[in-house]
């Protein structure tokens, strides 16, 4: 049986990529993405909902967004979902789900003395992530 496990999400981030290191010393970043959903209600009024989805970065990912995304930056990310679970002090058991990145694109344009991406452009970034 064929499985597919597939994000594809356009969207600012919420926050700075908070960047640490593995014991082996792999990069990885953790921030968030707000995604919004619009429609008109019966009444004819126009409606909203932002939808937060956490991001996880590995390696070059990790690297190249700590250097050149911000908070409200605008990202096109690709990736995978993945549900992490553990135990608080109080035995509380909670769950996580996260998208792990695998391809991310800059969709705001900047200046050449700014970094990447150029002006009117996008910059892609691709990377085989590990766990």
């Amino acid at each position: 049986m064929a499985n597919l496990n597939k994000v594809m999400l356009i969207g600012r981030l919420g926050q700075d990529p908070e960047i640490r290191y593995t014991q082996s010393g792999s990069a990885v970043a953790n921030t968030t993405i707000a995604t919004n959903d619009y429609w008109t209600d019966k009444q004819g009024e126009k409606q909203e909902r932002t939808e937060w989805h956490s991001l996880v970065l590995w390696g070059k990912l990790a690297d190249l967004a700590q250097s050149y995304l911000k908070k409200g930056s605008q990202v096109y990310v690709e990736g995978r979902l993945q549900t992490r679970d553990w135990e608080d002090q109080q035995g509380q058991k909670h769950y996580k789900t996260e998208v792990v990145v695998t391809n991310m694109q800059f969709l705001d344009s900047k200046n050449v003395d700014g970094g990447i991406p150029q002006e009117g452009g996008s910059s892609n970034y691709s990377a085989t992530t590990t766990s």
